[in-house]
């Protein structure tokens, strides 16, 4: 059924969504990796699409910026419309000297800064971990097409802009890149019993202070799209 931020229809929706948190890039995925896609959801700009990969019914959709945003986003695709593989693709900012420019990040764990986790009542500290059939999926494309990766955990923050620089705090622990919802995707996909992974390309470096050029993001992130989508079709 509808919702407030989602005009989709049960069925429209594949088990299986790759979740940028751009929706122009959605719409790139749409129109350049699937087959026969389908807009399902334009509310606020947040576009959704369905179509297949290899024969596979495959979805995309945006979801912004930071937990609250995929948040409510996953939520609604896992309890309305019956989503069961949530793979979030993004860009991530490298926290450690080995990761590099362009290199994937998948994260096998998600650290945070966020109170996300409040809501269960838990009497500890929830470890958001992915699934862990995604993410041995993603690991074999990834080492299929020779692409370079690293696996594991990952900050999930709640500040794009900080005043100070705790991240360096944050590396003493084995954090070895930042990003901002995949905390949130993680809880939600655990709560839920569903499968989640989050992929990244590398696309700046707090440690050099370098940036991907605008070509360089183009060529990165298809690699991550291809391994995303690969997941998708054998999931």
């Amino acid at each position: 059924m509808p919702t407030p931020h989602n005009t989709a229809k049960v069925g429209d929706i594949a088990e299986t969504v790759l979740l940028p948190g751009d929706p122009l890039r959605a719409k790139f995925i749409a129109e350049n990796f699937l087959e026969d896609a389908v807009q399902f959801n334009s509310v606020r700009n947040m576009f959704g699409f369905t179509g297949t990969y290899k024969g596979k019914k495959v979805s995309v959709m945006g979801t912004g910026m930071g937990c609250a945003s995929i948040g409510i986003y996953s939520y609604e695709l896992i309890h309305m419309y019956g989503v069961k593989n949530l793979i979030r693709i993004g860009s991530c900012g490298a926290m450690v000297p080995n990761v590099k420019l362009g290199d994937i990040v998948m994260a096998a764990g998600a650290s945070t800064d966020t109170n996300y986790a409040h809501q269960y009542h838990l009497p500890g500290t929830f470890s958001a971990i992915a699934s862990y059939e995604l993410l041995s999926l993603a690991v074999e494309a990834a080492k299929a097409n020779n692409f370079p990766y690293v696996v594991g955990n990952v900050l999930s923050s709640d500040i794009f802009y900080n005043d100070v620089e705790e991240w360096k705090d944050w590396t003493k622990m084995g954090i070895m890149a930042a990003e901002m919802e995949s905390f949130a995707l993680y809880c939600n996909a655990a709560r839920a019993g569903v499968n989640a992974l989050s992929i990244f390309t590398v696309s700046d470096s707090m440690v050099t202070k370098e940036e991907m050029t605008t070509e360089e993001r183009q060529t990165g992130f298809k690699n991550m799209i291809k391994v995303a989508l690969e997941v998708a079709a054998n999931v």
